[in-house]
């Protein structure tokens, strides 16, 4: 078990920050004091400035980059002056790996600590068994799941044995299993090393019992709560958390009404509806290399219209891969893919040999890291894109663009440099850019990370909406609620067999 820490304080008094190019401050009017060895969970609306907090805290906030006011300080000093004593774990875990193997990822800020080389893998090995990343050390980075590299990170992270431990949802892409497992190591190295904690994560059910102290960014400025975890019950207060989009415990989301109806269509003979079939797979078998074993096998799965699939599973079982090529994205390893002719439209029946004007307008896909699909350096550009490589009139390109702004809560942001974006809002952008070429068959990866109780509902109606005019939509996630609201069937790899979304309700 790590060794104890000097465990570091925090003061924040009038802090604010506004990135460069925007007229809007990130966080403002910020009065805030954590003691040594505290852990703090930090709540707030999508966008109110937790990931920039983080970031400052962490040291990663470079002058040039935007303006500071008021004081920020991490053990009486600039965050910045605190080099090797704080430790954070991003929003997007595939930023943060750095080199080609697992156990050298690891070791690396050890390295630039200069920890003495016969310290390094010893603490490499613990870091890696603390979060449960069952691979070996020379294991490729490159092929490592989303959720793994979110264990990577983490594992980087604890082998430093910083003071002051910054975590920007460290659960968000894990399995209901990896969640509590990662959880549990980030509490025992916190119980073994006395670090201070802050800890971003909306789901607030996983964290609530094991902090000390919740603080709740407002989203015009300073701290609407804070308190010890009670402060969530409080009756007083929950009006206005909720309004905040605060995930409350006990408070689940609700089904829409919109989707709850057409579930209650009358069904075929077969006990399913009658929808046509867009994609059928068949012996599939997934993989992105050509060698070594496939990520996912034996898959036999069809996509129909108006229809939802949840594709669901552990960490590492194939889920990402397997929408790729559904998506058309990357070629099967093996075995079939067939587009019908409803969906094909007169090119070719495999959706890997259709080109990108092609896909745009009949498989739109949303990946697990936002930024690997923006193209643009501005957010209204960026939902523009796909309507105008398939020529739309620029009238009617305006007004799809404005109509997803407005409805996802980007219109504020409609200038703004689609990276310099909050993980939530990028979400929310990432699933915009493919609704605007309206699409036969939505794929997506995780699409409600980093999203508020709030534009969580958004997101939801908005899909159900999507269903109900006829499109499929494909959710490779681990939010039950998101599936108990949408899903008609469930695959689940690392199992043969598919379920019946009514079987969860």
């Amino acid at each position: 078990m790590p060794a104890q820490v000097r465990p570091a304080a925090i003061e924040a008094r009038d802090w604010g920050w506004r990135h460069a190019g925007r007229k809007a401050f990130a966080v403002r009017n910020l009065d805030l004091s954590v003691a040594p060895g505290e852990r703090v969970l930090l709540l707030g609306s999508s966008g109110a400035g937790k990931s920039t907090l983080l970031h400052a805290l962490a040291g990663v906030l470079p002058d040039d980059t935007g303006y500071a006011e008021g004081s920020l300080l991490v053990d009486g000093k600039p965050p910045q002056h605190n080099r090797g004593g704080s430790g954070l774990v991003l929003q997007d875990p595939e930023s943060q790996v750095i080199l080609a193997r697992v156990g050298d990822d690891i070791a690396f800020g050890l390295e630039n600590l200069c920890v003495p080389p016969d310290q390094i893998w010893p603490r490499v090995d613990a870091a890696r068994h603390a979060v449960g990343l069952d691979v070996r050390r020379d294991h490729p980075t490159a092929l490592l799941s989303g959720g793994q590299k979110q264990r990577l990170a983490l594992a980087g992270v604890i082998a430093m044995r910083p003071g002051l431990i910054v975590l920007d949802e460290p659960t968000a892409n894990l399995d209901p299993a990896g969640v509590t497992e990662v959880r549990d190591a980030v509490i025992r190295v916190a119980d073994a090393t006395g670090a201070t904690l802050i800890v971003v994560e909306h789901r607030v059910a996983v964290w609530a019992a094991a902090v000390d102290r919740v603080a709740v960014l407002g989203a015009g400025g300073g701290l609407i709560a804070d308190g010890s975890p009670d402060v969530l019950h409080e009756p007083a207060l929950r009006q206005e958390l909720s309004g905040a989009g605060v995930w409350l415990p006990g408070v689940a989301p609700g089904i829409p009404q919109a989707r709850a109806r057409q579930r209650s269509r009358p069904t075929s003979a077969t006990g399913r509806a009658a929808e046509a079939v867009l994609l059928e797979a068949s012996g599939l078998s997934v993989s992105r290399s050509k060698r070594g074993m496939p990520a996912a096998s034996g898959i036999d799965v069809t996509i129909s219209q108006a229809r939802a699939l949840g594709i669901v599973g552990v960490n590492g079982s194939g889920k990402s891969t397997l929408a790729l090529t559904l998506a058309g994205l990357i070629p099967a390893r093996s075995g079939s893919l067939r587009a019908s002719a409803a969906l094909a439209r007169g090119v070719a029946e495999n959706p890997i040999r259709w080109t990108s004007k092609q896909l745009v307008t009949r498989c739109g896909t949303v990946f697990q890291e936002p930024e690997h699909q923006f193209l643009t350096s501005r957010v209204f550009d960026e939902l523009a894109y796909g309507p105008r490589r398939i020529e739309l009139p620029e009238v009617e390109v305006r007004a799809r663009v404005d109509g997803l702004l407005d409805r996802l809560r980007l219109s504020r942001l409609a200038e703004a440099n689609p990276f310099t974006l909050s993980g939530g809002e990028k979400r929310r952008l990432s699933v915009a850019t493919m609704l605007a070429t309206r699409p036969q068959v939505l794929i997506l990866d995780e699409p409600t990370f980093g999203q508020d109780a709030n534009t969580w509902a958004q997101l939801v109606e908005l899909m159900a909406e999507q269903l109900n005019a006829g499109t499929s939509v494909v959710a490779v996630t681990h939010d039950e609620p998101f599936l108990d609201a949408l899903a008609d069937e469930r695959l689940r790899l690392g199992a043969a067999f598919s379920e019946s979304a009514a079987a969860h309700r």
